[in-house]
């Protein structure tokens, strides 16, 4: 199962020409800026942009090339606008139900109740939009979409237009379809932060252009793509909870090659947690600090030491186990430890600062 396709558009003063292999499962995210394409080509997928130089194959099935092209309304696909588009004057209920009412019954993979309690709108059914928060509609856009029983679902920066409080009552939600649901999604989004809580896989864009495209992991510590010189350069350790530490508001993370204290997580042991950790906040020694107020110390290998746009600094990007890491020093202290590619270190991480 996967997404292959190659769409070219010009339109004069913006040219799209792109190739693409995204996984048949998990969640893709389209990252880039504005303007580098992330839309249009989720519109290119969904069959909103018609374009002529283009082939797109979905699970097998030709969904468009020389000699084809299907209709939007025959592609089993859910889309999620960066508004949600609610129907004011229908309840909740109604919104969710309005295209799986539509459906024939042996096509109805999902049920009201079901979306509903994954979402969280078990509650507000009989409410009207204009009485929801932000991501309350969001959440029942989201389920709408879900209600058509799509193969594939498209989210079109759903969080864009909420605000801060918002977005962190939304996102639970979407880990929770990444977790529970076999549904394939290709998210657009220019936040980093919420392409390394949410994707498997990343196409990174730039004007129209794939720069490059693979596991979110792997991408992120790339130092041959701008990501990791930015200010938000980072890398996601995916590891399974071992325990937690009441007393200390901490819970532990295990992982191939070490482990790590992270802030208290509302989660029982045994499942899966992913966390950021940024460049800056990765600190390396030669020796173990007997001494130190960074909770977590790892045995780690250098990779790669790569110069940084700021002179003073070096990224430095670090291997443990099977993940990696990146860190961001100063230029000085990498001199004055003849720090080397393939040498053995250990990495300092404040608990504090693992998210």
């Amino acid at each position: 199962m996967a997404i292959e396709a190659e769409f070219f558009l010009d339109r004069g003063d913006f040219t799209l020409d792109v190739e693409l292999d995204i996984p048949g499962q998990g969640v893709t995210a389209l990252f880039g800026r504005s303007g580098s394409g992330k839309t249009t080509i989720l519109r290119c997928l969904a069959g909103l942009e018609r374009i002529h130089t283009g082939r797109l194959f979905f699970n097998g099935e030709t969904w468009q090339d020389k000699r084809q092209w299907l209709p939007v309304h025959k592609r089993p696909l859910g889309y999620v606008f960066q508004e949600g588009s609610l129907f004011p004057h229908l309840r909740v209920r109604d919104n969710l139900l309005y295209g799986f009412k539509r459906l024939p019954a042996e096509q109805r993979h999902l049920n009201l109740n079901e979306v509903a309690g994954l979402l969280g709108l078990t509650g507000l059914l009989e409410r009207y939009p204009d009485s929801l928060s932000g991501g309350q509609r969001q959440r029942t856009a989201i389920g709408r979409a879900l209600l058509t029983s799509p193969q594939l679902l498209l989210l079109d920066e759903p969080m864009a237009s909420l605000d801060a409080v918002s977005k962190e009552e939304i996102l639970p939600y979407l880990e929770r379809l990444h977790d529970e649901l076999a549904i394939p999604m290709v998210y657009v989004s220019h936040s980093i932060e919420e392409v390394a809580r949410l994707a498997d896989h990343m196409v990174l864009l730039d004007n129209g252009r794939v720069l490059a495209q693979g596991p979110l992991q792997s991408l992120l510590t790339r130092t041959d793509l701008p990501m990791a010189h930015s200010q938000q350069a980072s890398a996601v350790i995916e590891g399974q909870i071992t325990g937690h530490c009441e007393q200390d508001h901490l819970t532990e993370l295990g992982f191939d090659g070490g482990g790590l204290l992270v802030p208290l997580q509302d989660r029982a042991v045994g499942d899966r947690l992913r966390v950021r950790i940024m460049a800056r906040d990765v600190t390396i020694a030669l020796c173990r600090p007997e001494s130190s107020t960074a909770l977590n110390t790892l045995r780690a290998q250098i990779t790669e030491i790569s110069p940084d746009p700021q002179p003073s600094h070096v990224i430095v990007r670090l291997v443990i186990g099977e993940q990696a890491l990146l860190a961001r020093i100063s230029a000085r202290s990498c001199r004055e430890l003849e720090l080397a590619p393939g040498q053995a270190v250990w990495a300092m991480i404040k608990g504090i600062a693992v998210t």
